[in-house]
């Protein structure tokens, strides 16, 4: 009976181990959908509030390196017009250390601008997920990297 539970309990640990992950992860995902939904609707409180306060977000543009408040700032405008942004994700991958206290993501978003990718950092502030990094990239098909390269060049 002792070699069975010794054979049974890590069996069992492990197995909740994987329970508790995939339940994690789908608590992610509905943070950072709701995340983006918030931005749909123009929902300032809720899309700022899930950024942390030492947050960093980097836009598509190279200058666009935006601290929590500067970027609040720039896209208050625009939430309190009613018209912010919307982004859907189309696919995700969501990691965590061993910790369980930190999670990072990649996604892939359908935009107004196309397919974007992005990639976020998120961390347990006080039992509560926030995102402390998050870049938005524009994808470009490789077969069109040579016009995207002579684009720029002119500018």
């Amino acid at each position: 009976m002792k070699k069975l539970l010794l054979i049974c309990f890590p069996l069992l640990f492990i197995s909740c181990q994987e329970q508790n992950s995939a339940d994690l992860t789908k608590a992610i995902n509905s943070k950072i959908d709701n995340w983006h939904l918030a931005a749909s609707n123009a929902d300032f409180e809720n899309y700022f509030g899930f950024i942390a306060d030492s947050g960093i977000f980097i836009g598509t543009d190279v200058t666009e390196r935006w601290s929590k408040k500067e970027f609040s700032d720039f896209s208050k405008p625009y939430f309190d017009k009613g018209k912010a942004w919307s982004f859907t994700a189309k696919e995700r991958t969501i990691s965590f250390n061993k910790q369980k206290t930190i999670a990072w993501f990649d996604e892939v978003l359908d935009t107004w601008m196309g397919d974007c990718r992005s990639t976020g950092i998120l961390s347990l502030h006080n039992d509560e997920w926030k995102l402390e990094h998050y870049q938005l990239s524009v994808t470009i098909d490789n077969e069109l990297m040579p016009k995207f390269l002579e684009i720029t060049k002119s500018n």
